[in-house]
């Protein structure tokens, strides 16, 4: 079964959006654990528009789950990461203008610097994950690079899907058998959905583990956390 993180920005900009506390992203972690959620996602970035970096640290005591922290790693995240110790850091190479991530790390351009700031993290026993397009060469870059997992991005596939287009899977899977065959964990997030969450974890061998949020946290509008929450888990098995 892969676990199911939840990503909980959204929540946060919901929060901001009104100047105070509510919704509280802590009690909300706190909540998506109690109802099953095997980790808690946040991206923080350098606007702090949604989640902030004093979440990050606020969030540090109540996850009891899987802690895992995305971003850019510039100074002020690698600093962040170091003090919490995470139980993992996805690494993702979104510009600061991004309004999302857009697309994985070119880790054969980048390998030098992945490589330092990986050895880094990992030197402080934090599992490291690099957010790769569904590329060959770059899950045999990233391998290159001493990170122990890929997150492979996922929208070119969720947006396929959507469309009809099954076939859409055949990239990613492939991506996976090659990160099994070399030592890679396989990680995955970007618009996975209640709607294709399930065929793509059946044809994807060895998922460790999905991040999702936007989706996730819409759909609890209609049919409430706990019950999404669940209704993930169900799907994953």
């Amino acid at each position: 079964m892969a676990k199911l993180s939840v990503n909980i920005n959204k929540i946060a900009t919901l929060r901001n959006s009104r100047g105070g506390d509510t919704p509280n992203v802590v009690q909300f972690a706190k909540d998506v654990q109690r109802f099953g959620a095997e980790g808690v996602t946040i991206h923080p970035r350098p606007d702090e528009r949604h989640i902030r970096y004093q979440d990050a640290y606020d969030l540090k005591p109540i996850v009891h789950t899987e802690y895992n922290i995305e971003g850019n790693p510039i100074s002020k995240f690698v600093d962040m990461v170091l003090e919490i110790k995470p139980t993992q850091v996805t690494l993702v190479p979104d510009s600061i203008d991004a309004l999302t991530s857009n697309a994985g790390w070119d880790t054969i351009k980048h390998k030098d610097f992945l490589s330092e700031v990986i050895a880094e993290f990992k030197r402080n026993n934090i599992r490291t994950s690099i957010f790769v397009d569904p590329d060959n060469k770059q899950i045999e870059g990233a391998k290159a690079t001493g990170t122990d997992r890929i997150e492979l991005y996922t929208e070119g596939f969720a947006e396929q899907y959507h469309l009809g287009n099954k076939n859409a899977i055949v990239p990613y899977a492939d991506c996976a058998e090659l990160a099994n065959k070399i030592g890679l964990g396989v990680n995955a997030g970007h618009d996975l959905s209640l709607d294709n969450i399930q065929f793509f974890k059946q044809n994807i061998p060895g998922l460790l583990e999905v991040s999702i949020g936007h989706a996730l946290i819409s759909e609890s509008l209609y049919l409430g956390i706990e019950n999404v929450v669940n209704m993930y888990l169900n799907k994953l098995k």
